[in-house]
This record gives C-alpha cells, structure tokens and sequence, in this order.
C-alpha cells in the first residue's frame, strides 16, 4: 500500500490562504507516495488525528522561524514568520520522534528541525554572515547555483551516493549553531550546514537547498528514499 505523506502548508499572510507549491505533491507522487495536504493549525486534537493518518511528514519551505523559538530577539532583517506553523511543526516532530515517523525536511523544514533540537539560526546571512557564496538565487530555481560537500558515511551519502552536488538555493537563514543529536551530512563551500540527519531516528533527514523545484536524479533519490521509509512503517 502506498504510504501517505502529510505535507505542511504554505501560509501566504497577504491573501490569508493556505498553499502548496506543485513540486512538493508531484515527487512525492513519482516515487510512489500519497500526498496529502495537512491542516495549518496548532489545535493539538486536530493535529493528532490528521499526523496519525499519515506514514511520513513533509516539512516545507516557507516563513521565518521565529527568533523566540532559540531565544533570540528578532533582528529588523528577520523576515515575515508564522506563529501557527512554528507551533504546528513543533508538535508534528515531537509526534514523529514519538512515533518514528519518517521526515523529511526542505530549507525553512532544515531550520526548523535544527530549532526542535535546541539549535540556533543565522537570522539574515547578509547582515550576520556574509559570504561570496549565491544562496538567494533568482529565477529560474530548477538550476545548481553553488556546490554542496556530501559527507561520507553518512545517511545523505548513502542516498545520493556522491561527494558533491550542485544544488539551487533560495534562503537567507541558515544553522548557526547545530542542534542536539543532528549529523551534518552536507556543508556548502563557505561553511554552512546543508544537510543534517538526527542520529537514532529512523528517517529524519533535511535539506537547506529545494529538490522540489528540480528534476534531477539527486532531488529523485531524496524523495524515493523518504518515501521508501514511509512505506514499511
């Protein structure tokens, strides 16, 4: 039976509306999941009824982490955030690591996850930590910008099976300081966590860069392992 994957939604503040890039739902579909589209909300009874229909947790891209969530005052670089979805996914991880839902996290979902396990963020890379590196690319977004380490031995490299990797890039946050139990599994050419995995957890791995907006063997190989380990929970 093909697992379903829930999907944290987009929140656009200016149209009040909930959304979902189309890259998201059709990976998923391609290496044989079931997307399902979760409800933005931080009612916990509701929460617990839609995670436990699903086999796997998507944490997309999307708004700021609030600055709160690692003890920081929000710098005037730090960008819109949504309280309801830093709430949302708080619970979501702590129901995954509860239940070994498998998760995979994609650029605000790296962030996030580093947060949830008592790490911090660069608020604004220009302003905190500038580098000659592009990581706030422009369009079009299906195309490799900067260059990515893949450390061996670890669950990244045994998916992609490679030591470097060309990848897209559209963030201004970043790690700055690792959370508790994470692996760094991938480092940018300045320095910066790109992948990380949490150690004794199944499945919990996430990307800084955006295999949604591509179609490359790499961005395939992420979704169809992530995929893959839904399927036999």
């Amino acid at each position: 039976m093909k697992p379903v994957i829930g999907m944290v939604p987009l929140w656009d503040n200016e149209r009040q509306s909930q959304w979902m890039l189309p890259g998201y739902p059709a990976h998923i579909i391609a290496a044989g999941g079931v997307p399902m589209q979760l409800p933005l909300t931080a009612d916990k009874s509701v929460l617990e009824r839609s995670l436990s229909c699903c086999q796997g947790f998507l944490l997309t891209g999307g708004q700021d982490v609030l600055p709160l969530q690692y003890g920081e005052q929000p710098l005037k670089e730090c960008g819109e955030v949504c309280a309801v979805r830093d709430a949302m996914e708080q619970y979501l991880l702590s129901y995954a690591l509860d239940t070994g839902t498998p998760v995979l996290g994609i650029c605000r979902g790296l962030q996030m996850l580093n947060v949830f396990c008592g790490g911090t963020l660069w608020q604004d890379l220009p302003a905190q930590h500038p580098t000659d590196i592009w990581h706030s690319m422009c369009p079009p977004y299906d195309r490799a910008v900067h260059e990515v380490k893949i450390l061996h031995g670890t669950q990244l490299h045994t998916i992609l099976g490679c030591s470097t990797l060309g990848v897209n890039s559209y963030h201004h946050q970043a790690i700055r300081t690792l959370g508790a139990a994470l692996q760094v599994c991938a480092v940018s050419e300045d320095g910066l966590v790109e992948g990380v995995s949490l150690e004794g957890h199944g499945f919990a791995l996430a990307v800084q860069w955006h295999p949604e907006l591509r179609s490359d063997t790499a961005s395939e190989r992420i979704f169809r392992a992530f995929v893959q380990a839904a399927a036999i929970l």
